[in-house]
C-alpha cells in the first residue's frame, strides 16, 4: 500500500543516522549517568558533551539546558515554575517585578494554554495577546497589554498549525527593557530559523526532538537563570535539582545528533522542502477550485500549507486520503481527539462556516516529488467526490 507522510509538524521520521548513534546506549553503554561507577561516569561525560554541543547550536549556556521528556513538560515547567517562583517572591517582596500578570499569545500550543488556564484557577491574571489576520503577534499590541505586575510573556517562535514565524527578538527585547521574563516555544523552529537564545534575549526556550527527525520522548527546557523557576518534578537531584528523574541517555544522544544534522544540512533541506511545497500548492491551485491558504504568505515556514477547501469537512478529506495511504492533519496533533474547530484559525478571522474545512500539509526531509504527485491526484478525486455530496454551493 502507498504510504505518504505529510504530517511532519506532528512528528517526524527518525533519521537512520540518529538511530545508529542511539543504539549503543540501549545495549552496551546503558549505565545510569548519575551513578559513580565507571559506566555511569562515562555516560555523565556523554551527557555533559551533549549539553555543550546543543549550547553551541542555539548560542546558549550548557548549564542552562535542562533535559525533559517532551516540550509539553518543558512548557509546563517554565510557565508554572515561573509563576510559582514569583508567587513566593511576591509574598516576600524579593524581586524587582512582583506580580501575577502573565501574557501568552492567543495561538499558543495547548501545553502553554492549559498551563496558563491552570494558573488562572490559582489566582493568576492571564491575558491572551491577539494576532492579526496573518497569525502574527504585533509588538504594539504587546506594549498596550503589559502592566506593572506582568511577570512573563510567552509567544511561540513558529505556530504549529499555520507555520507563521513570530518576531521573537523584537518582543524579547521589549520584555527585557521592561524587566519582564520572556519564553518562546521553539518546537517548530528547527531548522527554519537559527536559534539564538543570547542574541534574541529570551529567558526560556522549549524544544522537542521528534519535531526534527530525532526520537520521541525527549525535549529541552532552556532556563537562562535556573533560579527563576520553581521545580515541578522532585527527585534524586538530577539537572541541578530543577528536574528529577533518571537521564534518558539514548534519547539525549539522539536529540543532539538530530539537532546537529538539522543545522548542518539546513540549506539543502530548506531548498528541497521549499520546492516540493511550492509545487504542491501550485498544483492544488491549478486543479482544485475554491481553495485558499491560511496564515501569512511572507512570514511562514517553507514546509507548511494550511489550506481551506470550501464546502467540505476537513475530517472527511483527511479520512478519504488516509484510506489512500496519505497522512495529513486538520490541525494540531495534540488536539486530534478534540474535534472542535481550530482556535488558531478562528483567531485569524476565518468565518464559522469555514473553520472545519481545512487541511494541514507539512512536508519533511523524506518526501519526494512522486509522493506529491500521488497526493494531488488523489486529492483532486477526493474533493470532487465529497463536493458532489454537499448541498452548499
Amino acid at each position: 500500500m502507498t504510504n505518504v507522510y505529510l504530517d511532519n509538524s506532528a512528528t517526524t521520521k527518525l533519521d537512520p543516522r540518529v538511530l545508529e548513534k542511539m543504539k549503543p546506549y540501549f545495549d552496551s553503554k546503558y549505565g545510569n549517568a548519575s551513578s559513580i561507577h565507571a559506566m555511569g561516569q562515562e555516560n555523565h561525560i556523554v551527557l555533559t558533551k551533549c549539553k555543550e554541543e546543543i549550547a553551541k547550536l542555539i548560542n546558549g549556556n550548557p548549564e542552562s539546558i535542562i533535559f525533559t521528556g517532551s516540550a509539553t513538560e518543558a512548557n509546563n515547567m517554565i510557565i508554572k515554575g515561573v509563576a510559582e517562583k514569583n508567587k513566593e517572591s511576591y509574598s516576600a517582596k524579593a524581586t524587582e517585578t512582583p506580580g501575577k500578570h502573565i501574557l501568552i499569545s492567543t495561538i499558543e500550543h495547548p501545553s502553554v494554554k492549559k498551563s496558563a488556564e491552570y494558573l488562572k484557577s490559582q489566582g493568576f491574571d492571564i491575558e491572551l495577546i491577539p494576532v492579526n489576520s496573518d497569525g502574527l503577534v504585533e509588538l504594539d499590541q504587546v506594549k498596550k497589554m503589559i502592566k506593572p505586575e506582568t511577570i512573563l510573556i510567552s509567544v511561540m517562535t513558529i505556530n504549529n498549525e499555520i507555520g507563521t514565524i513570530q518576531p521573537i527578538k523584537q518582543i524579547a527585547e521589549f520584555a527585557k527593557k521592561n524587566n519582564i521574563l520572556f519564553h518562546t516555544d521553539a518546537v517548530q523552529a528547527v531548522p527554519y530559523v537559527d536559534l539564538d537564545v543570547k542574541g534574541w534575549g529570551v529567558d526560556f526556550l522549549s524544544l522537542s526532538a521528534h519535531k526534527f527527525n530525532g526520537p520521541l520522548g525527549v525535549g529541552i527546557a532552556y532556563l537562562a537563570d535556573r533560579r527563576s523557576v520553581t521545580p515541578l518534578i522532585h527527585g534524586g537531584g538530577q539537572e541541578y535539582g530543577v528536574r528529577g528523574g533518571t537521564y534518558n541517555i539514548p534519547g539525549i544522544v539522539g536529540m543532539t545528533e538530530a539537532l546537529k544534522l538539522a543545522y548542518a544540512e539546513k540549506d539543502e533541506y530548506i531548498n528541497q522542502v521549499s520546492d516540493l511545497t511550492q509545487y504542491l500548492w501550485k498544483r492544488i491551485q491549478e486543479e482544485i477550485d475554491d481553495v485558499s491558504l491560511n496564515g501569512s504568505t511572507e512570514h511562514r515556514t517553507p514546509n507548511n500549507l494550511n489550506i481551506l477547501f470550501k464546502r467540505i469537512e476537513g475530517e472527511a478529506i483527511l479520512m478519504d486520503l488516509s484510506v489512500k495511504g496519505i497522512n495529513v492533519s486538520t490541525g494540531s496533533a495534540c488536539s486530534a481527539e478534540n474535534l472542535r474547530p481550530s482556535s488558531v484559525l478562528s483567531k485569524i478571522g476565518l468565518e464559522d462556516n469555514d473553520l472545519n474545512s481545512n487541511i494541514r500539509f507539512t512536508l519533511g526531509k523524506f518526501n519526494t516529488k512522486e509522493e506529491i504527485d500521488y497526493t494531488v491526484d488523489s486529492l483532486v478525486e477526493t474533493v470532487r467526490r465529497l463536493r458532489s455530496f454537499t448541498p452548499i454551493k
